[in-house]
């Protein structure tokens, strides 16, 4: 799916990861101008091999950004965010800002803190593989995929009109969501899903004299629930942990679900309710359908406008011109 690009203004990227590599290398196939950054020097070397315009060197990276007005997409771990933003608010205060960030309430807060709030809307691709690393990226890795733009009541129409387009130039369709709301949900259908799939994964190994066998047994079933399972620790820990408010409620009606089935198995001798309840959850999923719309940035409460929609099933795939 490839789409004309909606603004001509250029992106810089900054982490040039699997998310934020896969930016770079979309926004390339649309014809989007764009260019990179990453701390690691063999990284930046690697993109620019493969014919990207990338750098290490931030300052300079960023300085680029703020004399052309540019778009900023943080595509860099949430441990890194601080030092990030502090360096956008020192060498970039004129630049559009978004994220690629799992978590909205911390980026938005930390955002406020550096004093860029007037140029920003969170953003959250949500794609990805167990993989990482720039020879990780795909061009494709966004086609048909959701891309959250928050649409917070501080959010600016601006910042919100960038960061959707650069969304839609990656292949996306873009729902809007307030942060908060955000974080609440992929409490429920990322972060959980990880601790739940190292949960499986560690627990088929537990009995040390059974772990071979079943090893040799595992089969798609396995395969397909602890998938995320292969992604670096590093990474799970800092997406849950900087969600862990919303996460703890997450666990918690995990946890309740799993011991309201033991007692279930133990003292009936079924696991009848929570699979007919997991069964109807996951077809309600399947039917799920989206319905195009087109957002209005103006007016008293546009952001509300927008979150409302987006609870309702609304995407944005077009933005007027």
């Amino acid at each position: 799916m490839q789409r004309a690009p909606h603004s001509g203004v250029p992106v810089c990227v900054l982490g040039l990861g699997l998310i934020g590599g896969s930016i770079l290398r979309a926004l390339g196939r649309a014809g989007r101008p764009a260019y990179g950054w990453n701390r690691s020097a063999a990284a930046a070397d690697d993109a620019s091999a493969a014919g990207f315009d990338a750098s290490s060197d931030l300052s300079a990276t960023l300085r680029r950004a703020n004399d052309g007005g540019h778009v900023i997409v943080i595509a860099v771990p949430v441990p890194a965010l601080d030092g990030v933003l502090a360096a956008v608010a020192e060498h970039a205060p004129q630049a559009w800002l978004t994220d690629a960030v799992s978590v909205k309430s911390a980026v938005a807060r930390r955002v406020a803190e550096a004093g860029l709030t007037n140029r920003y809307a969170g953003g959250h691709p949500m794609a990805g593989t167990a993989h990482s690393g720039w020879e990780a990226t795909d061009p494709s890795l966004f086609d048909g995929a959701i891309w959250v733009v928050t649409a917070d009541d501080a959010t600016p129409a601006q910042a919100w009109r960038l960061a959707a387009g650069v969304g839609l130039d990656c292949g996306a369709v873009i729902v809007p969501a307030g942060s908060a709301e955000h974080d609440d949900a992929v409490a429920r259908i990322s972060h959980s899903v990880h601790l739940v799939a190292e949960t499986v994964a560690a627990v088929a190994e537990s009995d040390p004299a059974a772990a071979p066998l079943a090893r040799s047994l595992a089969a798609s079933s396995f395969r397909d629930v602890t998938r995320v399972a292969g992604t670096a620790p590093s990474l799970v820990n800092a997406m849950c942990e900087a969600n862990a408010p919303a996460l703890l409620d997450a666990l918690d009606d995990t946890i309740a679900d799993l011991i309201a089935v033991r007692t279930e198995l133990a003292e009936q001798g079924t696991v009848g309710a929570l699979t007919e309840r997991g069964y109807a959850a996951r077809k309600r999923y399947e039917a799920v359908r989206r319905t195009p719309f087109v957002p209005v940035l103006d007016g008293d409460g546009w952001q509300r406008a927008l979150r409302e929609a987006g609870h309702a099933g609304g995407v944005v795939t077009a933005l007027d011109r």
